[in-house]
């Protein structure tokens, strides 16, 4: 079995204590059986205070939150103190996993690097060169991929040959990309888009201001010059969702929501400093990808 990342996987690394969003913050991290198992057989006084920032009483065991909905493992320097203690092979499954999310299919599996860690979502949209998926590691194990799999990574190679031609503006990728999937251009104003959005599950308030700005744009169409950085945006999402197409047959839904995460991100951030695009694509993660309720929902309203 291969497992496939993206060219610029390998230059992640976490930014502990220097994250302005710590992902131990305000997130109820369960705890896999395996791990679990792990931490009870620890001993010292480390051992107990791990059993004891635990809660059981759920329908699965998770990490405590303290003061400011902190993970109670994570210390007054923003370092993981289960780390500190006994090495990063100590996390337990999500832990250890995030940023990252993973596709799995007969012959490999995709992983990649998600937009809500901000160091991640700094090396997506800054990254200059096209991406290519890259084998990381071969154990040699898994079986050939079937008809439906090969189809699927034929139209998606070509989906991303469209976006990443680079001989013509973002733009006309874009809408070459609806025309190849048979998709109509959504015809809705930014403020029937806000609307919608506002509709959704929420998770941070000062995502309200961002969809003020929304309803107050006239269309989408924006210009400013980074086409390679909505290029990097529009193959994270493509490698990102597409594949789950397989599960649900819905692959023109899922390249239009693509579409449309990129063509609300290109707009709201057209001439923004990257500092700020990136914390503008940051939340989009937080308020849309972290939540599969809102995912279907959107999922709902795009125009095929």
């Amino acid at each position: 079995m291969k497992t496939f990342v993206p060219s610029y996987y390998g230059t992640f690394r976490c930014i502990a204590e220097r994250c302005r969003h710590n992902c131990c913050v305000g997130w109820e991290i369960d705890v896999d059986e395996e791990s679990y198992a792990r931490y009870a057989a620890v001993e010292g006084d480390f051992g107990a205070r791990l059993r004891a920032g635990i809660d059981v009483s759920g329908d699965a065991p998770c990490f405590r939150l303290g003061a400011g909905e902190r993970c109670v493992f994570l210390n007054d320097r923003g370092l993981c103190d289960i780390i500190t203690a006994l090495g990063e092979e100590a996390l337990c499954e999500i832990c250890a996993l995030h940023p990252r999310y993973r596709h799995f299919f007969a012959d490999r599996v995709e992983m990649g690097l998600g937009l809500y860690c901000e160091e991640a979502c700094r090396l997506i949209l800054t990254a200059r060169e096209p991406v290519t998926l890259t084998v990381l590691e071969d154990d040699g194990g898994g079986e050939p991929p079937c008809e439906e799999e090969e189809e699927f990574f034929a139209v998606r190679a070509r989906m991303l040959e469209i976006v990443q031609d680079r001989t013509r503006g973002i733009a006309e990728r874009l809408v070459r990309l609806e025309d190849f999937c048979g998709l109509h251009r959504d015809s809705r104003a930014p403020a029937a888009w806000a609307e919608i959005y506002r509709a959704l599950e929420r998770l941070d308030h000062s995502w309200d201001a961002v969809l003020d700005r929304l309803s107050a744009l006239t269309d989408f169409d924006a210009e400013d010059g980074r086409d390679t950085v909505w290029e990097q945006l529009a193959v994270y999402f493509l490698l990102r969702y597409t594949p789950d197409s397989l599960d649900d047959g819905a692959l023109a839904c899922r390249v239009a929501f693509c579409l449309q995460a990129v063509r609300l991100l290109r707009a709201l951030g057209a001439g923004m400093p990257t500092e700020e695009l990136i914390e503008l694509c940051r939340m989009y993660s937080c308020e849309v990808e972290y939540s599969e309720e809102n995912v279907e929902a959107l999922l709902s309203q795009v125009t095929l």
